[in-house]
């Protein structure tokens, strides 16, 4: 663990480093907002969308609940929590893992795949007017790559999927 810096060991951000900082703290609040309410016409937030959009493209509709949890950057309660939601939706059941009867899996129902099927149609609309249609190719590029560093510094394990 690193310890924080005392008074005149911070290397405080310049003028130009504050801004971009602020430009990303609050680009980024924005436009989860922004995709968060273009789902809100189907009742779900970006949240669990994201959860079910994982499933519909694992291999057998099913991940076990840990892997899912550090790939959706949430805690195993939250995702416990989110995971009775969906299922009280009748989107996702919860099974013994396959091949570790200790281990839980989320499984997608054939509900929730035609239901991913359906808002994924807004989700991707909504993610190119706010994000990948107001930037050019190379701008977005540049910002997938940035995301990129900073997802590999802050898990260089790959827990959260690459």
């Amino acid at each position: 663990m690193t310890q924080a810096p005392s008074g005149d060991d911070v290397r405080w951000l310049d003028e130009r480093e504050q801004a971009s900082w602020r430009a990303v703290l609050r680009g980024t609040r924005l436009l989860e907002q922004a995709l968060d309410q273009a789902l809100h016409v189907h009742d779900i937030q970006l949240s669990e969308y994201e959860i079910i959009s994982m499933l519909s493209e694992s291999s057998s509709y099913r991940l076990r609940m840990s892997d899912l949890a550090a790939m959706v950057v949430q805690s195993r309660s939250r995702l416990t929590h989110t995971a009775k939601r969906l299922e009280l939706r009748g989107w996702v059941t919860r099974e013994p893992c396959l091949d570790d009867r200790r281990g839980v899996e989320l499984v997608l129902t054939a509900a929730g795949l035609r239901a991913i099927r359906e808002m994924s149609r807004i989700h991707v609309a909504s993610v190119r007017e706010h994000l990948t249609d107001i930037m050019t190719p190379e701008q977005f590029q540049a910002l997938g790559d940035a995301m990129a560093i900073i997802r590999d510094h802050l898990d260089p394990d790959g827990l959260s999927g690459r």
